[in-house]
């Protein structure tokens, strides 16, 4: 096989219609766009931010979510309550993000972790979290614990 014997597959490559060349071709005269309006002018379609009256989509966006855009920087918190934490651990138990994943009490690991005051603790525990609630942290130390918050 030479170079000139390559050819497409028969029927894979079919001719363009060239439109506008006389009655006898199939697609003079308006050549395929109708009679007049916006479809038969040359340069249709316009550009992406004309609507033809409508509200650009562009101009509409920001109002389709509601109020304005969805903040791109927002940090979710894994939320723990104590009444969690007091099933999970032991008195004098370190807790700390990779204890309370262990535990299973973490939505998602990469994400910081918040404890918030739901329910009692009746043992000193220690806990190393990104947040805490004023009810929890007056909770813990009541109980004896300690807590300190990581950054």
């Amino acid at each position: 096989m030479k170079l000139h014997d390559l050819a497409p597959n028969p029927g894979s490559k079919k001719n363009r219609k060239r439109v506008g060349r006389g009655i006898s071709a199939g697609q003079g005269k308006t050549a395929g766009r109708g009679t007049k309006g916006a479809g038969a002018r040359s340069g249709e379609g316009g550009h992406a931010y004309r609507q033809g009256g409508n509200l650009p989509f562009f101009r509409r966006l920001p109002f389709l979510r509601g109020e304005g855009f969805t903040p791109p920087n927002q940090v979710f918190y894994n939320e723990v309550n104590l009444d969690q934490i007091a099933q999970a651990f032991q008195a004098n138990a370190d807790i700390t993000p990779e204890a309370l994943d262990q535990a299973h009490l973490l939505r998602d690991p990469r994400n910081p972790v918040a404890v918030l005051g739901r329910g009692e603790v009746t043992v000193a525990i220690k806990v190393r979290v990104h947040r805490i609630s004023a009810g929890a942290k007056a909770k813990i130390e009541k109980a004896g614990g300690s807590v300190e918050l990581i950054a």
